[in-house]
């Protein structure tokens, strides 16, 4: 038999960016989302993501209140009045049922403020407050944030930050880890945010929560040799990446980029507790130390924020639930595992004070900086004997 002729034709290879465009996978830590799945019944269409293609000057230091200072401590104007509070961990998160945040009164709103800082973050479900009220809210505690490059409202709230993917975008795993999820809002600003908010206006029935993890406990869960050690340190909070994801996109950045120094240890302006402020998102480096040295000492700290369950709560959102955190003592993560389904939240962002480290603290209000657990023990009438030595004893495990 004749051999058979055999003619094959080949398509010209495609280019990364080919590929990319017809996967539509993002980034979505540094490049936030473009896409829009075209649906012209979806009933929060006005708060669909838009980036406008404007210029805002470098932010300036303003004068911050700091509410909670005003609270009575044992906070029972808000406690009192709602139905249920229950803490969810015990050192991170509490829920409250039966308030409504629309009406509370300015005593409760700083007992809210003193919580939030006490708790790291709170929960209320079911909420009926929209997008004006809850900025009205967040403004009580502080003036709000415009982000440089997240998506505001199409209806052109630009105090809005909006979060919302949806099914024609699709999150790469091969272009971000989880550990760099990981974060505290815009901590490279030179005022990072304090008692922000967000709710979630539309969700998947399963998946995309939240986690946060307590910069109090990571401080409280150190050697006390290493806690002197990095209250004397400070490190880099960068806008830079997430400023070169936006420009990628082929997004505008609204404000210049900018690094900020900021102790590694901060004191809560209420509470007077010491918790550590790095966060795996924005962070880059320690200041003045060998560069193996910070290299370790952040994946050492990175992965005790990310991996260790003792200092975080997970919150498995509904429609309407909206939750209050401060940025100053918690990091937190969303989990992208909610493809193809829509996510659609909007949050309210208050500038809190610069970051006070230990030493400044002290000098600036005459009070002791403490650690958070040695005074929830001494409250509850434990007395601790921390080693002074280096030794610890060894002590068994139960599950």
């Amino acid at each position: 038999m004749a051999p058979v002729a055999v003619t094959e034709s080949f398509a010209p290879a495609k280019s990364i960016k080919d590929i990319k465009e017809e996967a539509k996978i993002f980034n979505p830590f540094y490049s936030p989302s473009i896409g829009d799945d075209g649906d012209s019944n979806y009933e929060h269409a006005q708060y669909k993501p838009s980036f406008p293609n404007v210029s805002w000057e470098p932010l300036t230091e303003v004068q911050v209140t700091e509410r909670g200072l005003f609270a009575d401590p044992s906070k029972k104007s808000l406690l009192k009045a709602a139905q249920t509070v229950k803490h969810l961990t015990p050192v991170i998160g509490t829920e409250i049922l039966g308030l409504d945040l629309r009406q509370l009164s300015d005593s409760q709103k700083d007992e809210l403020a003193l919580l939030v800082a006490e708790r790291g973050v709170v929960f209320f479900r079911d909420q009926p407050i929209n997008i004006h009220e809850q900025l009205d809210l967040a403004r009580y505690f502080g003036p709000l944030h415009k982000h440089a490059t997240t998506p505001i409202t199409r209806n052109g709230l630009e105090e809005v930050h909006v979060v919302y993917n949806d099914a024609s975008r699709r999150p790469d795993p091969a272009a971000f880890s989880k550990l760099e999820l990981w974060h505290s809002d815009v901590s490279y600003e030179v005022q990072p945010p304090s008692t922000t908010s967000l709710k979630v206006i539309a969700g998947p029935e399963v998946g995309g929560d939240t986690l946060w993890s307590s910069g109090y406990a990571l401080y409280s869960s150190l050697s006390p040799g290493f806690q002197a050690y990095l209250e004397g340190l400070t490190a880099v909070h960068s806008a830079v990446a997430q400023a070169e994801g936006a420009r990628a996109a082929g997004l505008p950045v609204r404000r210049q980029e900018i690094e900020t120094i900021h102790p590694i240890v901060r004191v809560h302006p209420t509470t007077g507790w010491k918790s550590v402020y790095l966060n795996p998102g924005f962070v880059r480096r320690i200041v003045g130390v060998p560069k193996a040295e910070s290299d370790a000492i952040l994946t050492f700290l990175f992965h005790q924020i990310s991996d260790n369950p003792d200092y975080q709560v997970r919150f498995k959102w509904n429609i309407n639930d909206i939750a209050i955190w401060d940025n100053r003592v918690t990091t937190h993560s969303a989990t992208f595992d909610f493809w193809p389904a829509t996510r659609h939240a909007l949050r309210a962002t208050p500038h809190g004070e610069k970051p006070a480290s230990v030493a400044d603290y002290e000098k600036q209000t005459g009070k002791q900086a403490k650690d958070r657990q040695l005074v929830i023990w001494e409250q509850q009438g434990i007395k601790v004997d921390l080693p002074t030595n280096g030794v610890s004893k060894k002590r068994g495990y139960n599950d």
